[in-house]
Parts: structure tokens; sequence; C-alpha cells
């Protein structure tokens, strides 16, 4: 029997002014500009289909994007803006093995396993853990593993491309990322506040094993542009984060 994938069954309709995501095309899908029939979003990727009041959408199939911006978010995540940032400084690719503490949300390890290797998330909450769980399966990601455990404790794995922090006090786990990383290896760490970065930064300054490579604040201003009116978008998102990027020597 043909297993049908449940992202097989996604769907986006996009129009000039609009954007949704289908999460089940064997269904008629409603929405405020009117309904469209589950025989129309059978229609071939990139067709043009006409809900019942006569607007018409284009229908492609998911990009990993569309999905991903429908995860569940429980705890605060690490928006796209710096999930870039670790991306490109990283350089990490299909070969790379990853380690994530602590998952939250599991919004990094999942963006992080679209495109590494291997993606191991440590936690030491539960019930994040289950929100996790909940998103790896919805992305249906097959190369991530979770692990309840605190990684101030240790980390198991070895030979591993980037360690991501995202940690109250990210310090105590240097010593566990020096066994685990490879030499020329990344170790990030994520933290909302420079009281926290000033600590991690000047623990990493006295070890021997570690070099302080940048660290870096992302702010992205957003511009609206209709016609004349060009402007930047009244509502920002101003600080998230703050990212060091070291590695292991």
């Amino acid at each position: 029997n043909c297993i049908i994938s449940q992202i097989d069954m996604k769907k986006v309709l996009m129009s000039k002014s609009d954007k949704f995501l289908v999460k089940d095309a064997n269904k008629d899908f409603h929405t405020k500009h009117g309904f469209f029939k589950k025989e129309d979003l059978k229609a071939k990727t990139g067709s043009k289909i006409s809900s019942n009041t006569k607007k018409e959408f284009t229908i492609f199939n998911p990009y990993f994007i569309d999905l991903y911006r429908k995860i569940k978010r429980d705890a605060q995540i690490i928006p796209l803006k710096d999930i870039g940032l670790i991306v490109s400084e990283t350089g990490i690719n299909k070969n790379s093995r990853v380690v994530d503490a602590g998952s939250g949300s599991g919004a990094l390890c999942c963006f992080l396993a679209n495109i590494a290797k291997e993606v191991i998330t440590y936690d030491i909450r539960e019930d994040f853990i289950e929100v996790v769980k909940k998103n790896i399966d919805y992305l249906e990601l097959k190369n991530i593993k979770i692990k309840n455990k605190n990684i101030y404790d240790g980390i198991s794995e070895k030979n591993v491309d980037l360690i991501v922090l995202d940690l109250p006090e990210p310090w105590k786990a240097i010593n566990a990322a020096k066994k685990a990383l490879k030499v020329g290896g990344f170790l990030v760490s994520y933290s909302p506040t420079i009281p926290q970065t000033q600590d991690f930064v000047n623990k990493i300054n006295k070890d021997k094993d570690f070099v302080h490579v940048k660290t870096s604040e992302i702010i992205e201003r957003e511009w609206e542009i209709d016609e004349r009116k060009v402007r930047p978008k009244s509502q920002q998102i101003g600080h998230s984060g703050f990212i060091s990027f070291t590695r292991r020597i």
C-alpha cells in the first residue's frame, strides 16, 4: 500500500493580497474570501483556482518555510533573522552534525534539521519536549533526536560541527561543548540580555581551547512600499537576542 505523506495533503493558496496554508486538501477549505472546493484543491501545482466568491488564487505545493511558519509555539522561539545569521556564519550543510540546547518549541532544531545531516536537541522540560515532538512530526523530519537531559551535565555526542546554546547560563555548558565539538567546530550562544552574553564571552576568553569570533545583534527593519508611499512599517520587531560565535581550537 502506498503511504501518503501528510505534507502531500497540504497546499498553499496565494494571491497578490493574501496567502493560506491548506492543511488537508481532501476537505473544502473556508476563508474570508469564500470557500475552495476539495476537487479544486487537487489541481496541479501552479494552477489558478477560484473560491465560490470568484476570488482567484494560485495553488502550489508548500515549501519548507510555508510549513515552518505554522509550527506550534509555546516557548519564545529564535526568530528567522537570527537563525539566518547562525546558518551563514557557521556554514552548516548536509554533512553537518548539530547539537541544540534547550529545545524550547523546537523552532531552531527543526530549521537546522532541514539543512544539516543530523540534529540532537536537549531540554530538561518534558512539556517543551512534547511540543518539539509535535513540530517534528508536523514537518516530517527524520533526522532529529530529542534528549530529556541537562546539557550542563554533559554531551554524549562526539565530533559535532555546531553546538547552539539557548540557555539561562550558557557558560556552564562550555566544558561539555569542548568535549563534543570537532576542532574548528562552532559553539554559538544565544542570549536575550547582555549580562548573560558578557559572562559567556568572558569565560570563553579565559579558555585556551576556544576563540571568540564575534558577538552580534540583528535588527530587522521591514519596509512598506505602495506606489509613492514608501516607509518603514509601523510595527517593528526590536531586540530579540545577542548571538556569540566561538570556535574550538
